[in-house]
Order: C-alpha cells, then sequence, then structure tokens
C-alpha cells in the first residue's frame, strides 16, 4: 500500500452539519450570548477529543508542558488538523503576562451561518474558543478562551492561562463541623 494521505471532511459537508447544529441550539436559547455559551461547551468536548486524537494519530509521547509550548501546538498542529489551516498569528498581550491571543483572519465557522436579526451579536467562533479550552483543558492548563470579531475582519481567541473557570462560579460551600474523637474513643466506637 502507498503512504497514506491526509484524510478531510468534505467542507459542504461541514458546512451543512454546523448550520444544523447552530440551527438546533438556536430553539434551545434565548440570547445569542446564551447560544455562544451553549457554542463553547460544546467545543470544549470536542476539544479535549481533538487533542487525544491528534496525540495518537502524530504518536505524540511527551504532552506540552509550558504555555508557549501548548499554545503553539493549538495554533499550529491542531489548527490545521481542525479547521484546515494553521492560525494567522500567536501573540503575547503586553498588558498581562498570563494572556495570549490567537488570531485567524477568516474562522471557517463564521463563514456558514447567515445571523438572524435577533441575534445580531452572534459569533460562532464561540465553538472554536470552546475547542482551544478543552484541548487546553485535556492538557491539564487551566485557562479561559474567548472568541472577540476585529473591526477589520475575523476573529482574536483570547486565552487566559491559570483562569479556572470552577473558581469563578463556584460559591464558598458550607461545611459541617464536627469534633473529632480522641484516638483512643475511636477503636471502642
Amino acid at each position: 500500500m502507498g503512504p497514506t494521505r491526509d484524510k478531510q471532511v468534505a467542507l459542504s459537508t461541514f458546512s451543512y452539519v454546523f448550520s444544523e447544529l447552530v440551527q438546533y441550539q438556536t430553539t434551545k436559547i434565548r440570547s445569542a450570548a446564551e447560544l455562544e455559551t451553549n457554542l463553547e461547551k460544546m467545543g470544549k468536548d470536542l476539544g479535549k477529543r481533538v487533542l487525544d486524537a491528534l496525540f495518537h494519530r502524530d504518536r505524540l509521547t511527551k504532552r506540552e508542558l509550558t504555555e508557549v509550548g501548548i499554545l503553539k501546538f493549538i495554533s499550529t498542529t491542531a489548527w490545521k488538523a481542525l479547521w484546515g489551516k494553521e492560525a494567522d498569528s500567536l501573540e503575547r498581550s503586553n498588558d498581562r503576562e498570563d494572556e495570549y491571543m490567537v488570531v485567524d483572519s477568516a474562522p471557517l465557522v463564521n463563514q456558514f451561518v447567515s445571523v438572524p436579526a435577533n441575534l445580531g451579536a452572534l459569533d460562532c467562533a464561540a465553538l472554536m474558543a470552546g475547542v482551544v479550552a478543552g484541548i487546553l483543558d485535556g492538557a491539564y492548563f487551566a485557562a479561559k478562551c474567548t472568541a472577540h470579531p476585529r473591526e477589520e475582519g475575523g476573529t482574536v481567541f483570547l486565552i487566559r492561562i491559570g483562569h479556572d473557570e470552577a473558581e469563578e462560579q463556584k460559591e464558598p460551600e458550607l461545611v459541617e463541623m464536627r469534633p473529632v474523637l480522641p484516638l483512643a474513643d475511636r477503636a471502642l466506637a
């Protein structure tokens, strides 16, 4: 047998499946923000699976241990496997040390969705942001990724490393305190 070729999904198939996914989600939501949140959650689940598939396919035995290493992996290898091209750039924020930006001038998911009037501010790149967050989570990096449209077109994916969503949403728990029995009394109890 000859060398294996990269297997790709036809663009028309992807556009149909993605538009159906968005249409299905629109029946369950009330606002564009809620739809973006749902797309982000689905993307996060997808990202964890993509990381495993890419490591298995490329026979990678070492995982990235540095922030920059995993972000380079995401913006090149994972981006090309998922969206057919590498991201346009990976940049570090000037304002914060733990903030990075991946820039894509033409996100694939925004090309096939016509936004209805009642969801005017919808950005379907939230799915891609969720995928990035899922890959980072699967690689044991606590991070949050959000998609932000650019004025000149395209999308910036803002990644905050060390930002845990669970801490943000967690409310303080009330813990019941019980007296501890002395060691001698434990044997009798």
